[in-house]
């Protein structure tokens, strides 16, 4: 990708209103723009980082059985009704759709998949079932202002899981939960496991944490055992695990996994023939990740005092090529050479084509826009390339082959 092609280009200042780190640091880098409070455009490059994101869930969802589905957005508000959470659910967006029927903008999928499963399991035969989505979904945030850490339209994975038993549902939680952690390892993450309330089951309802001073959630961490629990199911400040002491830290809520409550199956009569001939009502657990919030949450982690950081598994692309010097046709035609040679060899490049901009200009774009990679070609440079990573200071120069080798060395 051309820099002079790409839109937007970055921002000098702080937007208006930008309290938390990652909302001013994607808005200046040109990854989101804001519309109203807690509504958010993916601009190209954090489009991107979504979609990097969404992937490496996929991966490790589609190992585990799942099978990806769409639902819809728009829910008839009848659904809603019948389990209660019409009127319950706090933050639920109402609206009045043809012949004045209430309708509901889905913040979660329960209401849509348990009707839909009633119509088509049948027997025990049909079990286990899982089934995925990555969704937008929103909810009416009274404090939409921590950039994409709370927001009122967001991107989320759910997962679905339907059992014959409370015991191959708990099973399959395991798997799920190991799931989790390898999703949050290649994204770079360092989740913590997090023993929630709240489930139908305590053991078997976990958050993922990241600690930040800039999380909103409270937990507390065992110094002894690391062992990381809710703020809500800490009863004398010892670690329920060892015994150690917990330590109150602030953290970012990247995922929740945690057993269906029966009202919804027994509500919408999700139920199958067993291999008695009885009918039963089916185990289910229900396995969130956020999408669009894990992006905020790395920028969160992962920033200096010039930009962003973005991690090698994530980043919009893997180096960004700045040429300098590019009124000279040797070095432009050098700089335009690299570039289709890194893009042969597979490699995501954004390169800074820009004539006329000083290079200062050009390094403050770089760190904050926050690629992995730094490639500089100038008049200096010759047949060498100027690298400097990201996270480093170090800037070495080596040549083409050189750097093919480190970037593939670092996937």
């Amino acid at each position: 990708m051309l820099y002079s092609k790409l839109f937007p280009k970055t921002l000098k200042q702080v937007p208006s209103g930008a309290q938390s780190l990652n909302h001013q640091l994607l808005v200046r880098a040109g990854f989101i723009h804001q519309e109203i409070a807690g509504v958010y455009t993916y601009l190209p490059l954090g489009w991107q980082v979504i979609e990097k994101i969404s992937n490496i869930v996929r991966v490790e969802m589609n190992k585990i059985g799942g099978q990806e589905m769409l639902m819809p957005v728009l829910h008839p508000g009848e659904n809603w009704k019948k389990t209660g959470r019409f009127k319950s659910f706090d933050t639920l967006f109402k609206l009045k759709g043809a012949g004045n029927k209430d309708l509901v903008l889905g913040p979660t999928h329960e209401e849509i998949i348990y009707p839909l499963l009633a119509e088509h399991i049948k027997s025990y035969k049909d079990l286990p079932l899982y089934l995925y989505q990555i969704q937008t979904k929103f909810r009416d945030e009274p404090r939409a202002k921590a950039g994409l850490l709370r927001t009122r339209e967001f991107i989320m994975k759910d997962l679905y899981a339907f059992h014959t038993t409370d015991e191959e549902r708990n099973e399959y939680y395991k798997q799920a939960r190991d799931a989790y952690v390898k999703i949050f390892k290649d994204l770079g993450i360092p989740a913590l496991v997090t023993k929630a309330s709240g489930g139908t089951f305590s053991d078997l309802s976990e958050e993922f944490q990241v600690l930040t001073p800039f999380g909103e959630d409270i937990i507390f961490v065992c110094q002894k055992c690391s062992a990381a629990i809710n703020k809500e199911i800490v009863e004398n400040k010892k670690c329920p695990e060892c015994g150690g002491d917990l330590k109150e830290e602030k953290a970012i809520e990247v995922g929740n996994i945690f057993p269906l409550k029966r009202a919804y199956a027994e509500v919408f009569d999700l139920s199958f023939t067993d291999k008695d001939g009885e009918r039963r009502i089916v185990s289910a657990g229900c396995y969130g990740l956020g999408i669009s919030r894990t992006m905020g949450a790395i920028v969160e982690i992962y920033h200096d005092d010039k930009g962003i950081i973005w991690p090698e598994s994530v980043a919009p692309f893997q180096v960004h090529l700045v040429g300098f010097d590019l009124e000279n046709k040797e070095v432009l035609n050098n700089a335009g050479k690299i570039y289709k040679l890194l893009q042969a060899e597979g490699v995501e490049v954004l390169f800074d084509d820009r004539a006329g901009v000083s290079a200062g200009a050009k390094f403050a774009d770089s760190d904050l826009i926050g690629i992995p990679y730094r490639v500089v070609i100038s008049k200096k440079t010759g047949d060498k390339l100027e690298i400097k990573k990201r996270s480093e200071k170090e800037t070495k120069f080596v040549s083409f082959e050189e750097f093919l080798k480190i970037i593939r060395f670092s996937h």
